[in-house]
């Protein structure tokens, strides 16, 4: 059933496929997949834990120190920097190079220094756990480094894909693509 009236552009539809967007920037980093329920997850009860430590600093201001709240809304803002620190782990591509971000470093790969992006079948941790399970990771071979030295961008155990192997696979694919682009340039 068509519902004409929730679309504000509906006489612009047949003309606007084939209009590049305005706003398709290359130069800008993006991450080529959503991120997962897992990762969400987990961001989302660590805000529930700055929440609880936010209504004890209040709770804590109120009854009259102040140092003991100012070191709670501390604590507050580390764990919510934190929450948001996981929320941007993951593989950022751009015409600049391949970013891999972690929750403490951040490394960045030129393109001019990648050398292949293949998806291989290879044992992999579960959500970053010590335990490995047979799975599939993207993984990146450069110049200066052996295959063996880098870790994986992305697993199919991992935060963003577990269990979702449709979009492991849309992401591995588009990431190659990027690096079969911008290699050549």
């Amino acid at each position: 059933m068509p519902l004409p009236f929730l679309t504000a552009d509906r006489a612009f539809d047949e003309a606007a496929d084939d209009v590049a967007l305005p706003f398709d920037d290359r130069d800008r980093w993006r991450r080529p997949y959503r991120p997962g329920p897992w990762r969400v997850g987990a961001a989302a009860l660590v805000l529930l834990l700055a929440s609880y430590v936010l209504v004890a600093a209040v709770i804590i201001a109120v009854a009259g120190t102040l140092s003991g709240a100012a070191a709670c809304m501390a604590v507050a803002g580390v764990v919510i920097l934190c929450a948001l620190r996981l929320l941007r782990m993951g593989v950022w591509v751009s015409a600049r190079g391949l970013r891999r971000v972690g929750f403490l470093v951040t490394r960045t790969t030129p393109w001019e220094r990648v050398m292949a992006v293949r998806t291989a079948q290879q044992p992999v941790r579960w959500l970053g756990l010590p335990r490995t399970v047979q799975g599939q990771a993207l993984t990146l071979v450069t110049a200066d480094r052996a295959p063996g030295d880098v870790p994986p961008l992305m697993t199919t155990h991992n935060a963003d894909f577990l269990a979702r192997t449709e979009a492991f696979d849309r992401a591995a694919d588009v990431i190659e693509v990027w690096a079969d682009e911008y290699r050549r340039v």
